[in-house]
């Protein structure tokens, strides 16, 4: 039943056991649960509105499973939500509300039914990168072709958990840069301050669960396409080891560079989400649930603030972020050094530009109107198109030997901390007249600590932190060994009971 739709899985189901996530949505059995004859005041009396909409997807499933809420009423509240904010955040390019609500209506059957799935009846946005059945995949561009026939698998998966696909969100042309903004589709803004960025590329995906327009949202990264916004809009945001999540039909985007994950409120968010798109086998019963509810027992853990690429300005407030950050794990009793991983910078960029670069291109060529991509995508295509595939060849040969000199931290540690950005987000419409490659540089004196990791592949996340001079969200990124999500979500969780985040609302919301 991979790929199907809430409605589909109603006529399939019936007899399928308990399965491993039981304990996240409550006791199995229709006859178990309050009975949904409450009506809309009642259950609006379960939770206030406002705080339902922040509660986070694992909540909401356990809430949808024990019937202190019907699918379609929590659709309802997320669509008017979407109506009375969206106008200025622009988090959403569209917004599916008709399927969405004849899924959620399906959703409830299965629930009133008795059924157990993860996501059953859970709104979840994605990001306008990712094919959605029947829609057009954006990829912020007025070049897109018409709608896609078939969901990408990672929507596939969200939809056999349950989830209701609620709509796409927004992102810069062909996913280009750390902000959100395009001439086809606009600028989106931050729910922290209008004026400022979400990040991006995932920005849309971000803006959208941080206003309480959507209990989470999947998200990619290319370069910290999903760190950037998680950081700027006061989320948990997971980049997973490559192949971890689906990239299909899109597999190999940006020659490896590029993945799928979680944009979410808390670490039981990303984790749920974790287990039901996860490609990759692991322990019965879902590694990433699992993960976040266990103690991640002493760990060594090295503090590293050592720019990646050329030296750049690092704010004071994301420095001592990283020292607070020493300080709380010494305190829950890990052993803390200060330690740099051996990043080789020549190595670095000839890796890690060859593939970003020929990407954009890529993506250009694919689009069904080329000539209609902004200027500046077009020199960046143009740029890319240097690199030839025996080229590309060669770059993705020298990977192994560029990992091995990376990863060599991970022979003494078993987490490594980096600040999350090295500056705060820009402010709407900074890099409007400038040109790609000027733009280029400056964007990444804001992000240099995250591309690395997508160019090893393994698996980083940020955790919020606390807020900058500006009162906007900051975060702390935490990198893992290759396929060790499991010790960053148990460390995550720790962090998060000891300096919760979940509770914060930004002014926009």
């Amino acid at each position: 039943m991979a790929g199907a739709s809430p409605a589909t899985i109603a006529q399939n189901t019936q007899d399928m056991p308990p399965p491993y996530w039981l304990a996240l949505t409550g006791p199995s059995g229709a006859a178990e649960r309050p009975r949904r004859d409450r009506g809309r005041e009642g259950y609006a009396a379960a939770m206030d509105a406002r705080e339902l909409a922040f509660a986070g997807a694992a909540t909401l499933a356990k809430m949808l499973a024990d019937g202190e809420i019907s699918a379609p009423d929590l659709l309802e509240l997320y669509l008017d939500r979407i109506a009375r904010l969206d106008s200025d955040l622009r988090s959403y390019r569209v917004v599916l509300a008709d399927s969405a609500r004849e899924d959620a209506q399906a959703a409830q059957e299965l629930l009133d039914a008795g059924e157990r799935l993860p996501l059953l009846g859970v709104p979840i946005a994605i990001k306008d990168d990712v094919d959605v059945a029947g829609e057009v995949t954006g990829c912020g561009s007025g070049g897109h072709g018409p709608p896609v026939a078939s969901d990408a698998e990672a929507v596939r998966r969200l939809r056999a958990a349950g989830a209701v696909i609620i709509g796409k969100t927004n992102v810069p042309e062909l996913m280009i840069y750390p902000f959100t903004e395009s001439l086809t589709f606009g600028a989106t803004r931050n729910p922290w301050n209008l004026g400022r960025s979400p990040g991006g590329s995932s920005g849309g995906s971000g803006a959208a669960v941080a206003a309480g327009l959507a209990p989470m949202a999947l998200g990619s990264d290319g370069g910290g396409s999903i760190r950037v916004p998680s950081s700027w809009c006061g989320l948990f945001g997971v980049k997973p080891q490559r192949d971890r999540v689906s990239l299909e039909p899109h597999d190999n985007a940006w020659y490896g560079l590029s993945v799928n994950g979680p944009i979410a409120r808390s670490v039981a968010d990303a984790a749920l989400f974790l287990d039901v798109t996860s490609t990759i086998p692991g322990p019965e019963g879902g590694f990433a649930a699992a993960a976040a509810t266990r103690d991640p027992g002493k760990l060594r853990i090295a503090l590293s603030t050592k720019i990646p690429t050329l030296p750049q300005r690092v704010g004071r407030e994301e420095l001592a972020a990283v020292e607070q950050a020493g300080a709380l794990l010494r305190d829950l009793g890990h052993d803390v050094i200060t330690a740099d991983p051996d990043y080789p910078l020549a190595q670095l960029y000839a890796n890690f530009l060859p593939r970003y670069l020929r990407g954009i291109c890529d993506d250009a060529d694919a689009q069904a109107h080329p000539e209609r991509l902004e200027a500046r995508t077009r020199t960046l295509a143009r740029l890319g198109s240097f690199f030839s595939d025996r080229r590309m060849e060669s770059v993705r040969a020298s990977e192994e030997r560029m990992n091995a000199r990376i990863q060599s931290i991970f022979d003494d540690v078993d987490v490594v901390i980096t600040p999350g950005t090295a500056q705060g987000p820009s402010r709407i419409g900074a890099y409007r007249r400038r040109g790609a490659v000027s733009t280029l540089l400056l964007v990444a004196q804001q992000v240099p600590y995250f591309a690395p990791w997508n160019a090893t592949g393994q698996p980083a996340a940020v955790v919020p932190w606390d807020f900058d001079g500006d009162g906007l969200p900051l975060s702390v990124q935490l990198v893992g060994r290759p396929f060790d999500e499991a010790t960053l979500l148990s460390l995550s969780a720790q962090i998060e009971a000891a300096r919760p985040w979940a509770h914060r609302r930004p002014p926009m919301s």
